[in-house]
């Protein structure tokens, strides 16, 4: 049969309007919650000695209940990328040997996680630990000869049979075997036992001798208290020796490449977490604070730069900037870039690189190489590119008491101005903690289904100064909640919000926020609280995840301080509540535990208010599994369609 040109080109128009429709089609597809388990996130980037390499770790999207990680490498000057472990357990944590010849990493391809040793050029791994309860962290001696390591010991033959027994009751904070250091030499393979199983390690770190390491540790560990002490470990001598107790919390300790300061970041006052770059002579008796005057902002990470000088990455707001600091404090803000930089970076000469992500960008190795600017060298999450999402807007508002607040604002895609839609505000965790310039999976979908979604750095958070960090001290649920609402005023009064269909939601601190909420006000139509505090006493009785100390900062505690404590409880005022409340918790969360859940929903289900209380097997304070975080986000997006569409 003869097909004339009209009909060939006629039919070819066809397949092209066919296919224009289907991708129009698939572009104005919401944003899925199965498409935001698959991003591929990058962490713990580690410079080669000679600066030309740059090993790190691809975390893969979660898979069932595994997340397979892989190690590696980028080559600056060939600007090649190859993928340097191939297993299909978890490599990660890739640390250069001082030569540059091999790679240590950690990896789960036995039964416990071990100390694995690769060539540069290439090969099979060989593990070079055999621990049998599994290394937690390592790090190489100065000259590569050795590995300093933290392990728990293996348990005796006793406990071993009482176990099997079943004869093992236990006494709570007593006789308690925490992880020991050990140091492996990579010739003979001999293993020493630095300390014992009585003291806490926290951290640790080598003196550029290789004689000994300074280690964040304490061998009387309380949970309601900071008792970490900073010492000196000399090998040749086993002893620790006390060098001083920074106030409050700290971490993070960096020897300087001469060998005579200590940097660690720590808070200027009691609390309530490490927020400004210390430096202290490890000759002398004063610590010094090099940030808190010049910048006033958390410091995130740090390191020491061949000038003897500090490259910090502060928070600032929504953003992450670096900073050069010399030793009397004097800062020098560095140049800004079109993403935003994660804490995981690395600084060689004439060369920083880091991991970059955003709002709306998935994480990639970004290079900065002076006098040029920084590129994308990598497209892990290439697939991200073709995927709709909402550039937040950063706005400023003023709560009851005038303090300027800064929150992101996710507006529905075409959101015509002037017209009201359903208001979901969410709360961040904490209460230290902040909103970023980062991908927040609840609010893309919020918005890519019509809602205007409100993000607030209340009181509290951290990214505005030591002062604003710690306004909201003893008021857990006072000027922060005023924020809060403060934030949905404001949008109402813009012509954004409906005041008919406000929501709330959070996790952990934000869930917290989200329990109080319904307890004081019945202006929201829905609530989602994921991992709440809800009667602070007994929380604070039966966390285990060593956390009380920063509690205690906050509140005192409920023994001292009982009626604070409840009148800070959103159980206290469980008979108010109207607001259909959704609670969400794993079942084995330490930090928050589950009762803080089963005391609200029994609460709620006792004064007939509309609720679900959605148990996660095995999972803890964040949830690992994918069907569970999927899940998650589905009865999150159900339950605000419910009652605010």
């Amino acid at each position: 049969m003869k097909v004339s040109k009209q009909f060939y080109l006629g039919f070819i128009a066809l397949l092209f309007f066919i296919f224009c429709a289907a991708n129009t089609v698939a572009d104005n597809e919401a944003l899925s919650p199965e498409q935001t388990n698959k991003i591929r996130r990058l962490s713990d980037l580690r410079l080669s000695p000679d600066g030309s390499k740059i090993a790190f770790t691809v975390s893969e999207p979660v898979k069932g209940t595994s997340q397979n990680r892989d190690i590696w490498v980028y080559d600056i000057q060939k600007k090649e990328l190859r993928q340097f472990t191939y297993e299909d357990k978890s490599d990660s944590s890739p640390r250069w040997s001082p030569d540059g010849k091999q790679v240590a990493f950690l990896s789960s391809r036995e039964d416990k996680t071990q100390i694995y040793l690769i060539s540069i050029d290439g090969g099979e791994a060989c593990a070079l630990t055999r621990v049998e309860t599994g290394v937690s962290s390592f790090a190489w001696s100065p000259d590569g000869g050795r590995i300093a390591y933290l392990a728990r010991e293996p348990q005796t033959d006793e406990e071993k049979k009482k176990k099997e027994a079943k004869d093992d009751a236990r006494v709570i904070q007593k006789n308690e075997k925490h992880s020991c250091l050990w140091v492996i030499d990579l010739d003979s393979k001999e293993i020493d036992k630095l300390t014992k199983n009585t003291w806490r390690i926290s951290g640790f770190t080598w003196m550029p001798g290789g004689d000994g390491l300074i280690l964040s540790a304490t061998d009387h560990p309380q949970p309601e208290l900071f008792s970490n002490r900073i010492y000196r470990l000399r090998i040749d001598e086993g002893e620790m020796e006390s060098i001083f107790q920074p106030q409050g919390p700290f971490g993070n300790l960096r020897v300087s490449p001469d060998g005579k300061y200590l940097a660690y970041v720590g808070s200027r006052a009691d609390g309530p977490t490490a927020n400004d770059l210390f430096i202290r002579p490890l000759s002398g008796k004063r610590s010094r604070n090099l940030t808190q005057d010049s910048i006033d902002r958390t410091v995130s990470s740090f390191c020491w730069t061949k000038e003897g000088t500090l490259l910090a990455l502060v928070q600032d707001g929504f953003l992450s900037v670096f900073y050069t600091i010399d030793l009397k404090g004097r800062a020098e803000k560095q140049n800004t870039f079109p993403i935003t930089p994660s804490r995981s970076f690395v600084a060689g000469e004439d060369i920083l690189a880091f991991v970059g992500a955003g709002a709306v960008a998935a994480p990639e190795l970004w290079i900065y190489s002076q006098p040029g600017k920084a590129v994308k060298v990598t497209n892990f999450n290439r697939d991200w590119d073709g995927i709709k999402l909402i550039k937040p807007e950063i706005i400023t508002y003023k709560s009851n008491d005038g303090k300027k607040i800064e929150a992101a604002l996710l507006l529905p895609e075409g959101y015509h101005k002037g017209s009201r839609v359903p208001l979901v505000v969410l709360v961040h965790g904490g209460p230290a903690g902040r909103w970023s310039d980062s991908f927040n999976s609840w609010g893309q979908l919020l918005a890519a289904r019509g809602y205007a979604v409100l993000c607030p750095n209340i009181r509290g958070s951290v990214g505005y100064g030591y002062e604003f960090l710690t306004s909201n001290r003893y008021d857990w649920g006072g000027g922060d909640f005023k924020d809060v609402m403060a934030g949905v005023d404001y949008l109402i009064k813009r012509g954004i919000a409906d005041p008919e269909r406000l929501g709330v939601g959070g996790w952990s601190y934000g869930g917290y926020m989200a329990a109080w909420a319904v307890t004081q006000t019945d202006r929201f139509a829905a609530s989602v609280s994921g991992a709440p505090m809800t009667d602070l006493a007994v929380e604070y009785g039966t966390e285990t995840s060593s956390i009380n100390a920063y509690d205690t900062w906050y509140l005192g505690t409920p023994y001292e301080n009982p009626d604070l404590f409840i009148k800070r409880s959103p159980t206290t005022y469980i008979k108010d509540v109207q607001t259909p409340t959704m609670i969400l918790c794993g079942e084995n969360d330490h930090t928050d535990p589950i009762g803080q859940c089963y005391i609200f929903h029994r609460g709620l289900k006792r004064y007939s208010v509309d609720t679900e209380f959605i148990v996660y097997p095995r999972e803890g304070h964040g949830l690992r599994e994918e069907k569970h975080r999927i899940d998650l986000l589905k009865r999150m997006l159900n339950w605000f369609a419910k009652y605010l569409e």
